[in-house]
């Protein structure tokens, strides 16, 4: 059990429902995409969330990003009621949660040049102003192991794995608390993955930053996160350390996912 200081996240009971389309006086039809969901990150952590397309990852994601509400449940973060922000305060506070999307190619307006795309968040959440921020745009470029020297460029003159480290650079310029990082390497190359996964490692653990990693790849989720939740049609089947759930899963839906990876690296899983 984690120290009650310990602990920067803790999601109790989350549900999200959306209203589903139906025929003139049929009656209403509802889509539980997140059931009675609970979990906690601590400081410095990085928490898996895995499961299959649709079964309510990214919608858990969005509703602690505060992208979209929920239909019922709680959030604290950082010992405070995150739900219950609104305004002026929930602003001020949004620099503590930053998300890195699927999409490299649609999350960077592509008529901005980068040194804006990095100021626009700077302007939102620090005092910099004139050189000093273009100064920390240089800095953030560093960070995430781009050429300085490219701050000028549009995305478009990127490769794919560029543009996330240059969107992972913006997530970071609020130096934020909690990094939420959904499908971040899925629409990535082999060799591109592997560059970004190990990024994130590091930021991570250079910043003692907090990250909520979702993705589909267990393999993935096993080299890069201390705990795992694995999530069914929007209900958590099993949650605890990576290398314990992988190596004996206790639910029948998490050996099933274990089995659907490759020979390979099914056995890496296997043996935690």
């Amino acid at each position: 059990m984690a120290d009650s200081n310990d602990i920067l996240l803790e999601v109790t009971g989350l549900r999200r429902a959306f209203k589903l389309p139906t025929a003139l006086f049929a009656p209403p039809r509802r889509l539980v995409a997140v059931d009675d969901v609970s979990f906690q990150i601590r400081r410095g952590e990085a928490f898996g969330l895995v499961g299959e397309s649709g079964s309510g990852k990214s919608t858990i994601g969005r509703i602690i990003a505060r992208l979209t509400d929920p239909s019922s449940g709680s959030i604290r973060f950082d010992g405070q009621d995150w739900l219950g922000l609104k305004g002026r305060a929930l602003r001020d506070r949004r620099r503590d949660v930053q998300m890195v999307f699927q999409s490299p190619y649609a999350s960077l307006d592509p008529r901005w040049r980068v040194r804006d795309l990095l100021a626009e968040p700077l302007r939102s959440y620090t005092d910099l102003r004139g050189p000093a921020l273009l100064a920390h745009g240089v800095e953030l470029l560093e960070q995430v192991g781009l050429d300085p020297a490219w701050i000028d460029r549009y995305p478009h003159q990127f490769s794919g794995g560029q543009r996330q480290r240059i969107a992972i650079a913006r997530a970071l310029a609020s130096k934020p608390k909690l990094l939420i990082a959904d499908e971040p390497v899925s629409a990535l190359d082999v060799s591109s993955q592997a560059q970004v996964l190990a990024l994130l490692r590091r930021i991570c653990a250079e910043e003692g930053l907090a990250m909520l990693f979702i993705s589909h790849d267990l393999s993935v989720v096993d080299h890069l996160c201390q705990t795992v939740g694995v999530l069914n049609r929007g209900r958590l089947e099993e949650l605890g350390p990576t290398a314990q759930i992988f190596a004996n899963p206790q639910a029948a839906y998490t050996r099933s996912l274990i089995d659907a990876v490759p020979g390979k690296r099914r056995r890496q899983l296997q043996a935690g």
